[in-house]
């Protein structure tokens, strides 16, 4: 079991940490698309597609960065007491905390999937907006971004198993 649980904690880990990486470049992405709207209402007709663009690329930005950004411990916490704890105290709450987290994105995910398909089954949901995108792109991204935190949340509860076991990574 331990030998399973070490090779899903690497297997995760590995397509977090190389989609975070790309992942991360994605604010030159929005600050593109925003550069781009300075420019086109200044000097030219304003377009109507780059602030629902830049929400768009904000979106997969935070989303796909979000199992990123759990590996690396860069989630806020209260570190009134956590902090003075001792590995395996530490272990033990979070590994009780994570849980909570599992099941929010879980439902989450349920919800996004359910989304998804409404999306396709309409025929192409589009946005209320004058430019009108399809909404689908987004919310399979969405979905993806979510299902990518919920394995990484999965491997923080193994990895703080394994510490509680006194084992290291």
């Amino acid at each position: 079991m331990r030998a399973l649980m070490r090779r899903y904690i690497r297997a995760v880990d590995a397509v977090n940490y190389r989609l975070g990486r790309v992942v991360m470049y994605g604010i030159f992405v929005m600050a593109g698309i925003l550069l781009w709207s300075s420019v086109s209402k200044t000097f030219f007709l304003p377009s109507l597609w780059t602030l629902e663009m830049a929400q768009f690329a904000m979106v997969a930005y935070y989303i796909l960065g979000g199992p990123y950004s759990i590996q690396l411990g860069a989630n806020v916490r209260m570190d009134l007491l956590y902090g003075e704890w001792s590995p395996r105290r530490k272990a033990w709450t979070d590994a009780f905390t994570v849980l909570f987290l599992i099941f929010y994105l879980s439902v989450l995910l349920w919800g996004g999937i359910d989304s998804t398909i409404y999306s396709f089954q309409y025929g192409g949901e589009r946005s209320p907006t004058a430019w009108r995108p399809y909404l689908w792109p987004i919310k399979v991204i969405m979905c993806v971004g979510i299902f990518l935190m919920l394995l990484q949340s999965v491997s923080e509860l193994f990895k703080d198993i394994l510490r509680i076991r006194g084992e290291t990574r």
